[in-house]
């Protein structure tokens, strides 16, 4: 088998801890020029193109101005970079509760997205942890919904992210989560979940159906005070929002869900009232390149099961 040859380095730099956007132009010759092609692909709007091929924000491999009459060449590479949008800061600390050589492991506050996607781009953490703590070559391992607070793990070398989302993915990463949601007296836990969920591309809430389970949560209670109750979840698989579906499913839906059971209006941009109700509290696994044992715990408490009034109000 033959091995792909990597991409050359970006020449440009990142911006707020965004990386530029790599193209590589596809190997047909059906353009004249490099402007022809990126007019057509990128279909950013009449002049934007030609704007920032005459500002020299579009450049080859070695970093030099693509003119507009460039002639195309299939598999060139450029690189540019996008507008970023106006973002509401979000108004809590990123901890770092680790890091060595290898790996950094943030505890996330409710609202922080953890890698660009969207409208949330420099108002992410992997963003923040690039520009604060000057490590451009930081990667995400795996993610956390926005809504959801706590651990998440980073990696610092690109060669060695592989092996750590590899962890992630033959299910070697013992996670446990804590909910604050409704107490019901007739739910018998603790018990194990398994449903088959679908998450379609483009609709905002994911949904059991019928089929071969392919999400496992363990749900036990911890404690319970008056109406509202507090939750471990150990979840066995990693389907999106499976917690929050498990949980829902089961008539005790996580406080602060705008999806599950019933999706809500979208939130005003700056309204960090009532965060969900859920954080990943523990993370451990046997680090693949080092061999230590890791297992870290976050610091973060749920606002509901502190103070139920100060979080709803």
């Amino acid at each position: 088998m033959r091995r792909r040859t990597p991409p050359p380095p970006s020449p440009l730099p990142q911006r707020e801890g965004i990386d530029p956007v790599r193209l590589r132009l596809p190997p047909e010759r059906a353009w004249a020029t490099v402007r022809d092609h990126l007019v057509e692909r990128l279909a950013a709007g009449p002049g934007v193109i030609d704007g920032m091929l005459d500002a020299g924000g579009i450049v080859d491999a070695g970093g030099r101005p693509v003119p507009r009459d460039m002639a195309y060449e299939p598999g060139m590479f450029v690189w540019f970079h996008r507008d970023l949008p106006d973002e509401e800061r979000v108004p809590y600390p990123l901890d770092v509760v680790y890091r060595d050589e290898h790996i950094v492991v943030a505890d996330k506050p409710h609202f922080l997205a953890t890698t660009p996607r969207g409208s949330h781009v420099t108002e992410t953490a992997l963003a923040r942890l690039r520009r604060e703590l000057g490590v451009p070559t930081l990667g995400a391992a795996h993610r956390l919904d926005r809504l959801t607070a706590g651990l998440v793990l980073f990696t610092i070398r690109p060669g060695e992210r592989g092996a750590y989302q590899t962890l992630f993915r033959d299910g070697l990463v013992t996670k446990e989560y804590e909910a604050v949601a409704p107490y019901d007296p007739e739910l018998v836990l603790p018990r194990t979940v398994r449903s088959r969920i679908l998450k379609e591309r483009g609709v905002m809430a994911a949904r059991e159906i019928e089929g071969e389970p392919n999400a496992v949560s363990r749900v036990e209670l911890l404690e319970r005070r008056g109406e509202l109750a507090r939750y471990r979840l150990t979840p066995r698989t990693g389907q999106t929002h499976q917690l929050r579906v498990h949980m829902s499913a089961l008539g005790v839906p996580i406080l602060g869900d705008p999806l599950y059971p019933v999706v809500t209006g979208p939130v005003p941009a700056g309204d960090f009232r009532r965060p969900l109700q859920l954080l990943a509290r523990t993370l451990g696994f046997t680090d693949p390149v080092t061999g230590r044992e890791h297992r870290f715990v976050s610091t973060r408490a749920l606002g509901a099961w502190a103070s139920y009034a100060e979080w709803a109000r």
